[in-house]
Parts: structure tokens; sequence; C-alpha cells
């Protein structure tokens, strides 16, 4: 019973909460209705459509109460579904196996009893307190002096009532339905406005470190030259006065020589000239000097300061600055179509900014000039 009982679960319309009634109809999500049921509900969902003998006669749309899926109809309206005649077998097989399974339960109509004449069945509607009631409560209870309605009439406009406002809230969901799903597309549209925006904002830095590393290499190359200028005169100068201390060594190692020299006459003749080599080896007149501070590189210091609180106020423009932004694109664009304008007499535009001068590069032929 238990296996039966489950398969009866899943045999049960979801609109009339009762087992499918034939035809079935099998919607594109897969899902069945009854086709009476399917029907309600398209006429529910497209109320201005026109109709023949209770159908419609034109294609239309409605929602699958399932899983909400929209179900696009041809002009043969839910006429034009396909029938599910798996399930509609099934249904067949199982009302057969319950009724030879089990008797039909009989099924009784019970009335209720008023709560205060237990004997007495309620019959009668109090308008009045807008309860029903038995006839006893009129006569001798508590409704003796209000105004009573047949409860069949009562009964008939609170159905009438109760299924407009069913018929209403068919309508307020199916609007609510329209406003969740322009919610919903809302939310993809703002999801792929972040990101193109996110993408441009990392472009517009990708841009910024372009630049920085242009003129970081631009700045590193001055430094570089520089640096490489004054090394290379530098072992130049090594290399002179290297030279020139080799020559003294030679000097010195002949006027040893001289002096171990027994022969007086010929002393005196080799100490002449030897003299003179000495004298013009001693001088370093012709070599260049270094003066102080040659060495120094500390007018390539930078101070980033002002550049380094202007990239920290990085932020998104705001709207007025938007439109000037667009504005001043405007009047940049027609003036390069005019021409480069004049320069303005009185000096009260913007001025250009001023790149600042390269400091002295010193010359090898010349080192005071280089520490200075």
């Amino acid at each position: 019973m238990n296996t039966m009982d489950n398969l009866e679960k899943q045999l049960i319309c979801p609109i009339c909460l009762e087992m499918f009634t034939k035809p079935v109809v099998i919607l594109p999500c897969q899902h069945n209705l009854c086709r009476k049921c399917a029907n309600d509900v398209f006429q529910a969902s497209n109320p201005y459509l026109p109709t023949r003998g209770g159908s419609l006669t034109s294609g239309g749309r409605f929602r699958c109460p399932s899983c909400r899926h929209e179900v696009v109809l041809d002009r043969h309206g839910v006429y034009g579904l396909q029938r599910n005649l798996l399930v509609e077998n099934i249904i067949d097989m199982f009302k057969q196996e319950s009724s030879s399974s089990k008797p039909a339960p009989e099924r009784k109509e019970e009335t209720p009893m008023c709560d205060v004449h237990e004997e007495e069945k309620i019959n009668i509607y109090c308008v009045t307190h807008g309860v029903p009631t038995c006839s006893m409560c009129k006569v001798f209870g508590a409704h003796k002096d209000c105004e009573v309605a047949a409860i069949t009439s009562i009964y008939q406009s609170k159905k009438a009532e109760l299924s407009d406002g069913i018929a209403m809230m068919v309508g307020n969901n199916d609007r609510m339905q329209g406003i969740v799903s322009q919610l919903e597309e809302a939310c993809r549209a703002i999801e792929e406005n972040g990101r193109r925006q996110k993408t441009l904002v990392c472009e517009r830095f990708d841009q910024l470190y372009s630049i920085l590393e242009e003129k970081k290499a631009e700045m590193s190359q001055k430094v570089t030259a520089e640096q490489e200028e004054k090394v290379n005169y530098i072992r130049g100068l090594t290399r002179k006065y290297g030279d020139h201390l080799e020559e003294s060594c030679k000097m010195v190692e002949l006027g040893i020589q001289t002096m171990e020299e027994p022969e007086m006459a010929l002393f005196l003749q080799n100490t002449k000239p030897l003299l003179k080599k000495l004298a013009e080896a001693s001088s370093t007149a012709h070599l260049d000097k270094v003066e102080r501070g040659y060495e120094n590189m500390d007018h390539y210091t930078v101070d980033f300061k002002k550049e380094g609180l202007a990239l920290r106020s990085l932020d998104f423009l705001q709207d007025d600055e938007d439109e000037d932004e667009e504005d001043e694109d405007g009047e940049a664009s027609a003036e390069e179509g005019e021409g480069p304008p004049a320069a303005p007499a009185g000096g009260g535009g913007a001025p250009a900014p001023v790149q600042p001068a390269a400091p002295p590069q010193p010359s090898p032929s010349s080192p005071s000039a280089a520490s200075s």
C-alpha cells in the first residue's frame, strides 16, 4: 500500500490537487496538467484574448504552476499540447488496482450541528453577526433579534466572492511574477554593467601603470647615462695615473741602477738626463684632477609626495564632473579642428606644464664642471 500511496502522490494535478482527469497534457517543461486545469490557467493568464465556447481560440502564453517555465501556445491553445498517454494509462491501471484491492468507502455528507442546540442542524445564516446558525438560535437564542438569510443564498454569494478573490489573486500572482522577472533581469543587467565597468577601471589603471613604467625608464636612463659617463671618465683617468705610476717606477729603478755606477765620469754623464726625466716624471700637472663631490649623484633626487597624494585621491567621477569632462572634450575637439589657438594676451589661460631642466652633465675633459 505504501507503493500505491507514493504512486498516487505522483498522479496529483498541481492545479486542482486531485488525480489527473483525462485528457492529460504534457508541457514543454515535462510537467503534466489536466487539460481543463491547463485551460483555466491559460484563460486566467490571458483574460483579453478572444474566446469561443469557453476556450481560447488564438495563441498565447502562461507559466507552468510547478516550475514557472513560460509555455507559449499556438493558435490551437491548450488543445495544441501533446497528450500524455502514458500517464493516462497509469491512471487507469491505478484506479483498477485500487478498486480491486479495497472496497470504495461510502461517502457521507456531514451537516454541522449547532454548538448551543446540539440536536439542531445549522440551516440559516445570521447576516448581523456574519456566522451560520440554527433555527432555534433565531427563535429562542442569541440571534433572535438579528437579520438572517437562507444559507443557500449566502453560500452562493460567498462562493462567487471567493471565486472572484481567487481570480484576482491569480491575476496579482501573474503581475507579481512579471515584477519578479523584471527584477531578475535588472539583477542580470547590474551584474553585466558591473563587470563592464570593472574592466574599464582596470584598463584605465593599466594605462597609468604604462605611463609610470615609461617615466621610470626615462628617468632611470638619465641617471644611468651620467653614471656611465662619470665611471668611464674615472676609469680613463685611472689608466692615465696608472701609466704615470708605472713610468715613475721605471725612473726609480733606473736611478737606483745609476747610483750603483762606480765610474764617476760615466755616472756624471748619465746623471744630467736622468735628473731631467725624474723631474718630468714627478710632475702631474698634465693629469686631470677630480674635484670633491664629483661622484655625487644627489641632483637626481625625486620627491613624489604630491603625486602620491594625487594617486591616493583617485575616485570615480560624479555626475557634474562627467558633464564637465564631456564639455572639455567637446571644446578640445573643436579647437583641434580649428588649429592651435593663439596664446591669450592677458595670460589668463591655464599655463602649460613646464618640464624641469635636466641636471648639468659633467664633461670628461673638464672634471671641474662635473663637480658643480
